[in-house]
């Protein structure tokens, strides 16, 4: 078996093909215009000017992603038994519970079968299921899922480590804190060597955010 090891340069505003949120943008500053205010501030003083369209202007590009991308494999007839790695990939999303940023680090494993996935593709995906209110749970699950459907199997395992905000600057506030959720799917749920082989060779990707 041989393994390949990438870290995908990839444009800060990729996203794959998904329906974009409709922001009321100057509603949405309206709302912080009055949050300014019931928090005890002036909207109108120096430093605050333009923050109630700075935050709109801020939360419509989140939820609206940019552009769409098709699904790029690059046929491989002889390709067979490889284990592809893609690492190095981080987003930011926002826990839906607090609202506050967490920073996920991504690591993808696959074995492709005839065929391999360009690999922008990977943080593409990563990048849309992180805009939007999230867990981390579901979008280890939901990147998982969809890069099943891109390479046609569920010989697809997803690793992600996350730093929430929500728990480091709130509550416990403990800065240290990594939440690590995994999410295996066809061979790399029932073949013990290739689970082990993804796990050793990925450790150091993961390093601490």
């Amino acid at each position: 078996m041989t393994t390949f090891i990438a870290s995908p340069a990839v444009a800060p505003t990729a996203a794959v093909p998904g329906p974009a949120a409709v922001i009321d943008t100057g509603r949405v500053a309206g709302l912080i215009h009055q949050l300014l205010v019931e928090l005890g501030e002036d909207p109108a003083r120096e430093g605050l000017t333009g923050t109630p369209d700075r935050v709109a202007a801020w939360w419509n590009a989140f939820l609206s992603p940019d552009g769409a991308a098709t699904a790029t494999c690059f046929t491989e007839s002889q390709l067979g038994g490889q284990l592809v790695i893609v690492g190095g990939m981080s987003v930011w999303s926002l826990c839906e519970h607090h609202m506050l940023p967490m920073n996920l680090r991504v690591t993808v494993g696959y074995v492709p079968d005839g065929e391999v996935v360009g690999l922008s593709k990977f943080g593409r995906i990563a990048q849309h299921f992180a805009g939007r209110l999230q867990v981390q749970e579901r979008f280890t699950r939901q990147v998982a899922e969809c890069l099943g459907g891109v390479i046609g199997h569920e010989d697809v395992t997803v690793v992600v480590r996350g730093v929430h905000l929500c728990m480091s600057m709130r509550g416990v506030r403990m800065e240290e804190a990594r939440t690590t959720t995994v999410h295996s799917g066809g061979r790399f749920g029932t073949d013990p060597v290739l689970s082990q082989q993804f796990l050793t060779l990925t450790t150091g990707l993961w390093g601490a955010p």
